[in-house]
């Protein structure tokens, strides 16, 4: 890995590529689009019974989804019955740049679980941990709205550094930070000049 793409200190096993999405954007924002048109963005529940706070839709070969029967994958979207859409080539493209400038040049994406985060949503310390091979990396591409990038380590109970984040920012984890416990802060209100008051987070995954 390059050492200057990797962030302070306190953020031990962390690729942080700014801007890296930024000249894509509009592209990347279509084709998230155009899935959402076939696979609705939805709010799932916890296997707890709680609402998630942001909204979920999936690309890929399959998809990551969440209800009482707990976290998985599934090759069907489960609101339509049909399997998710392909994942768009711009979209697998992004991930594998980002994965490669991190040090991941075998990193080959299978499926892009999508959230959608108005203001005040928020996603809680968690581990990336439904996948079968942890072996690839995670990555995550942020679009709209700013976020504050939860990093902690391989404890839940552990420090966690504050990483912002803008529209077009790249994240990206693996080797032995791969199951480090991440979140991200509540949104701040704000507009941004294509998505509005919404933040988008793409996360590419090798899952099957």
């Amino acid at each position: 890995m390059n050492s200057d793409l990797f962030g302070p200190p306190e953020l031990p096993g962390l690729g942080y590529l700014p801007g890296f999405a930024l000249a894509d954007e509009a592209a990347l924002l279509a084709a998230v689009e155009a899935v959402s048109v076939t696979s609705p963005f939805r709010v799932m529940a916890t296997p707890g019974g709680a609402r998630m706070s942001a909204a979920i839709s999936n690309c890929g070969a399959a998809g990551w989804v969440s209800d009482r029967r707990g976290y998985r994958y599934e090759r069907c979207d489960p609101l339509t019955g049909k399997p998710w859409p392909d994942m768009p080539e711009v979209l697998a493209g992004l991930a594998k740049r980002a994965a490669a400038a991190c040090g991941f040049a075998a990193f080959a994406p299978d499926v892009c679980l999508m959230n959608r985060y108005a203001p005040g949503a928020k996603m809680g310390l968690h581990q990336d941990r439904d996948e079968r091979d942890f072996s690839a990396p995670i990555v995550s591409v942020s679009l709209g709205l700013p976020a504050v990038f939860l990093w902690g380590g391989a404890m839940r109970t552990g420090k966690t550094a504050r990483l912002a984040l803008q529209s077009g920012d790249v994240v990206v984890w693996g080797g032995a930070a791969r199951l480090f416990f991440h979140g991200i802060a509540p949104i701040k209100p704000g507009l941004h000049p294509r998505l509005g008051a919404v933040r988008l987070n793409l996360t590419f995954r090798q899952a099957l």
